[in-house]
């Protein structure tokens, strides 16, 4: 064997060299490559108190881990020799077409995140042509968000108060920024125990601990901007007087009952889903009532602990009622393989909130673009190698029994 020393052109050949991007922000999000790289890049430039407050749940956190173990525990089955040449993520929701089967569910004080917050979520979901679901807990209302995201496919989050004329407002004011769904939380009759926030310090009133404000201090982006726009506030109670403990204990509404539900649905002559539903015989009730949906949920993992994961609870829904509704689900969800797996077992939607959070705190709406996109080209992937060339394709079968 003869040796030689390589020719420059001959290594230029074999070698390219990645072309460095001089965008801080564009290049840290580029390398992002599943929504676990967007939640380290979220963890690095977001104080603890704002972070943990997004991955936290109630007490010992077992049920947010739950969410979290029955995706990892899945088994696919695929199929092979299949024309996997195309693939279609197109679907219905609520009668009208939505580009991918997933959407963005709501969540409380998104602008302590980022500063962003609502108008940057809502933004990158309307360019995905997937809705969005406001926080009666947001930090911009319905129609500031109306206003600067003309063409988002914005659903409200509503608690029932015991103040009806303070829900019929809510209701009015939905109306009049165009929302066409209503989503009712069901779940939260008081605000449960996050030990995260208490250790943090945030609780109401804010008992912020020497820890927790240096920490806030070396997030030096976060702060920069946290200081130099617009101060944090309920959009939806901008008008409130008292203290948070005061609005909460009026808001959460302990004696609503399924009476209720049915006073909604007389009132709003929109689309109208239940979230937080967890058993069969309150689904049957649910249905009964007239909602056009109903959302398995527990809160991600931030009410009750120990109740089971929304995913465990699928089949047995779909198999007694999915003739006669559509079920929607969320909880745990960080990755297309989670969605498809979803689908698959019936769920006609999915609703992610962590993982897009993970992306604003990351990035503002660049960040949410980028959550948006990994979970689209994971859905693929995992659809081609199932064998599926669309959504209808997804199906039972293709999950291993085991793994349910």
């Amino acid at each position: 064997m003869q040796r030689r020393f390589p020719r420059p052109w001959e290594i230029r050949r074999l070698v390219k060299f990645r072309k460095f991007i001089w965008n801080g922000k564009v290049r840290r999000l580029s390398r992002a490559m599943t929504i676990e790289d967007l939640r380290k890049l979220a963890k690095k430039r977001t104080p603890k108190g704002q972070f943990d407050y997004v991955e936290g749940g109630s007490e010992a956190e077992i049920t947010l881990q739950r969410n979290l173990d029955y995706f990892q525990k899945v088994q696919f089955s695929p199929h092979v020799l299949r024309d996997i040449s195309a693939i279609d993520l197109s679907s219905q929701l609520l009668g009208e077409a939505t580009d991918l089967p997933f959407g963005f569910a709501p969540t409380g004080y998104t602008r302590m995140m980022h500063v962003a917050g609502e108008v940057a979520v809502s933004s990158a979901a309307a360019k995905a042509k997937i809705p969005y679901v406001l926080s009666t807990m947001g930090t911009t209302s319905m129609s500031e968000l109306a206003n600067e995201v003309k063409h988002g496919n914005n659903w409200f989050q509503l608690y029932l108060w015991k103040d009806r004329e303070k829900s019929l407002k809510f209701l009015a004011d939905a109306r009049s920024a165009g929302v066409e769904t209503l989503v009712l939380t069901v779940d939260v009759p008081r605000t449960s125990r996050r030990l995260r926030d208490v250790r943090n310090g945030l609780t109401i009133p804010p008992t912020i601990t020497l820890k927790t404000f240096l920490n806030t201090l070396t997030r030096f982006g976060w702060l920069k901007d946290f200081l130099s726009t617009e101060p944090l506030t309920f959009a939806s109670f901008a008008d409130y007087h008292g203290t948070i403990a005061d609005l909460s204990n009026s808001m959460f509404d302990p004696t609503n009952t399924f009476e209720d539900l049915k006073w909604l649905r007389n009132e709003w002559s929109g689309n109208l889903v239940i979230k937080g539903v967890q058993r069969s015989d309150d689904v049957r009730k649910a249905i009964d009532a007239g909602v056009n949906a109903v959302w398995l949920s527990n809160h991600g993992g931030r009410q009750l602990d120990r109740s089971p994961s929304p995913m465990e609870l699928l089949p047995e829904m779909i198999s007694r009622f999915g003739e006669e509704i559509d079920f929607y689900v969320d909880g745990g969800i960080t990755s297309g393989a989670d969605i498809v797996t979803a689908i698959a077992l019936g769920a006609k939607y999915a609703f992610v909130g962590r993982a897009y959070l993970y992306g604003l705190m990351a990035g503002g709406e660049a960040g949410v673009d980028r959550a948006i996109e990994i979970l689209r080209t994971e859905m693929m992937q995992t659809m081609i190698f199932l064998g599926a060339s669309s959504l209808q394709e997804l199906t039972p079968d293709l999950i291993h029994p085991r793994s349910h």
